[in-house]
């Protein structure tokens, strides 16, 4: 009994000592991390850092129910086995009913500044599928972009490398992934949510030909990250039709994007374009409205009501969105104006303690019709340890 007592302490000690450190308030875009760089950083010498994020949503639309959602809550593990290898995992469970693997990888570190991948990851595109925990950016929703053109979270398995220069003040990645599944179940690639659909997510993916993906940031400026990030690829179709005409589509994804702290301001932008070739045989072949090229962007920013040296933050912040999954159409597919969506977000962000924030704003919708969109308030609860 003694023995038990013993090794049930001396597991309870290892994972508390090995606990990823608490948020860290530091707006400066150039030293934040997400979760999985936070665990491979830690300066434990072997075993288990374990962790977690989460976020509970209110969403209330004008003139209908609201909806109160666990909207994902997510468990992270990382396994030190030595200096150069190191595993990262992490588990979602959503809407309280669905659990998902959002990564699985494998790091051997090369050295300090190159770092070899393999495994379930995120496509390095844009800012927020990177850095989506719920105390990295204002809003209880993530931005609309980020989930109708760069389908976060967006993860596929695959390898490559990332690291550091820092004599020209870059951060690469570099990788291979399968590619989106052209037809996925009954769900097939469209207007209303772009790519999202064709998501394998590391579950019995299909691929038949490789995709590339790659982003540079350059920090070498005071307060300011910039970005450059590319995807290029075919989605994937089953063995006995690939080879028929529509039952793929060819995909180059170009983003840019920018965060700037300076004391009590921060400021981030996203713009991103995608291309879409073959879509008037695939929306012929599938009954579909896949446009030829998906755009949007957005600007934003944020002022700290509170002093600088105070530990909790109140960010009132402002951003404006513009995206259109219709941006260009082929063949006799028209464009629908209602793909064509712009938005206003107003609320306020209070960091009330390192790894705990809660959130609450106002979104005004439009698009391209003369139908009127329903606004919303949103209000969230978000943490990350």
């Amino acid at each position: 009994m003694k023995k038990i007592t013993l090794s049930l302490t001396l597991l309870i000690a290892s994972f508390t000592y090995a606990q990823t450190v608490p948020d860290s308030l530091s707006t400066n875009p150039q030293t934040q991390q997400n979760a999985a760089q936070r665990i491979l950083s830690g300066n434990i010498n072997t075993g288990v850092t374990v962790g977690g994020y989460g976020e509970i949503t209110y969403n209330q639309p004008e003139g209908d129910n609201g909806e109160l959602d666990v909207q994902r809550l997510v468990l992270l593990f990382g396994y030190k086995f030595n200096d150069r290898v190191q595993f990262v995992t992490e588990i979602e469970l959503e809407h309280v009913e669905e659990v998902f693997v959002e990564q699985a990888f494998v790091q051997y570190s090369l050295t300090d500044n190159v770092n070899l991948r393999g495994g379930l990851m995120l496509v390095p595109m844009g800012i927020t599928n990177e850095y989506h925990e719920p105390t990295t950016f204002n809003g209880v929703e993530r931005p609309s972009i980020d989930k109708s053109i760069v389908p976060t979270t967006w993860r596929e398995i695959g390898f490559g490398v990332a690291g550091r220069v820092d004599n020209v003040s870059l951060r690469y990645q570099a990788y291979i992934f399968n590619g989106f599944k052209s037809v996925n179940g009954s769900k097939v690639l469209g207007g209303a949510n772009g790519l999202r659909n064709g998501r394998q997510k590391g579950i019995q993916s299909t691929v038949d030909s490789p995709n590339f993906a790659a982003k540079l940031d350059y920090y070498g400026l005071p307060g300011l990250r910039l970005g450059l990030s590319g995807y290029f690829g075919r989605t994937q179709a089953e063995d006995e039709i690939e080879d028929i005409n529509g039952t793929s589509v060819g995909i180059s994804m170009i983003g840019l994007d920018a965060r700037y702290a300076y004391k009590r301001f921060t400021a981030r932008g996203q713009f991103i374009h995608a291309s879409i070739s073959d879509t008037e045989d695939y929306n012929t072949l599938n009954s579909a409205d896949l446009g030829s090229a998906l755009q949007g962007w957005y600007v934003e920013g944020a002022y700290n009501l509170l002093p600088q040296n105070k530990e909790q933050q109140l960010f009132a912040f402002a951003r404006y969105s513009d995206y259109d999954t219709h941006a260009s159409v082929e063949g006799a597919l028209v464009k629908n104006d209602a793909y064509d969506r712009d938005e206003w977000t107003f609320g306020l962000s209070y960091k009330i303690a390192p790894g705990a924030v809660v959130k609450a704003d106002y979104q005004f919708f439009n698009d391209a019709t003369d139908e009127d969109s329903p606004n919303q308030l949103n209000i969230g609860l978000g943490v990350w340890f």
